[in-house]
């Protein structure tokens, strides 16, 4: 094994890069798939599993089954914050690179369920008086309002 070779200084990773010429776009689509499912899968067991556990008793002043972390309300916010944002935009790139695929609708059923899971989860698990339900839904939807707003764009002032 040449050590020189490894140590050149070069950028390493510009060969893993994606390249037009080189990568087929079914093979990108299909990585890409990949990694939005496995964001989606750790989100989603973030949310139903908070890092700490739950509470197992009704002692000092918290309750059984709720989330150890929400008693450190800011960075409790922060981790539910980032991680439903990760969580809806992994469902977006999921939907959206399964157009037109068969069972299409099945795939948008079987996405939606899992985030009104995930919402009733984070809310079982969550203080009443430590998050708004509107706050958490609006985050959800800013990777779609995004998305959408993105294409608007695309469509208003596209040049032909």
């Amino acid at each position: 094994m040449d050590l020189r070779r490894l140590s050149t200084g070069k950028s390493w990773y510009k060969h893993f890069q994606y390249e037009e010429g080189r990568d087929q776009p079914s093979d990108v689509r299909n990585v890409m798939l990949v990694v939005a499912t496995l964001i989606a899968a750790v989100t989603f067991q973030a949310g139903v599993n908070p890092p700490g556990g739950v509470w197992q008793d009704n002692d000092d002043g918290h309750v059984a089954g709720q989330a150890i972390y929400a008693s450190q309300l800011e960075a409790y916010y922060v981790f539910l914050i980032a991680n439903t944002l990760a969580l809806s935009a992994s469902v977006l790139v999921i939907i959206s690179l399964t157009y037109r695929f068969p069972f299409h609708f099945e795939i948008i059923v079987a996405t939606i369920s899992m985030i009104v899971t995930y919402g009733s989860s984070i809310f079982a698990l969550t203080p009443n008086e430590s998050v708004s339900f509107r706050f958490v839904m609006a985050v959800a939807l800013v990777p779609f309002v995004l998305r959408a707003l993105i294409q608007l764009f695309n469509q208003v002032f596209r040049k032909e």
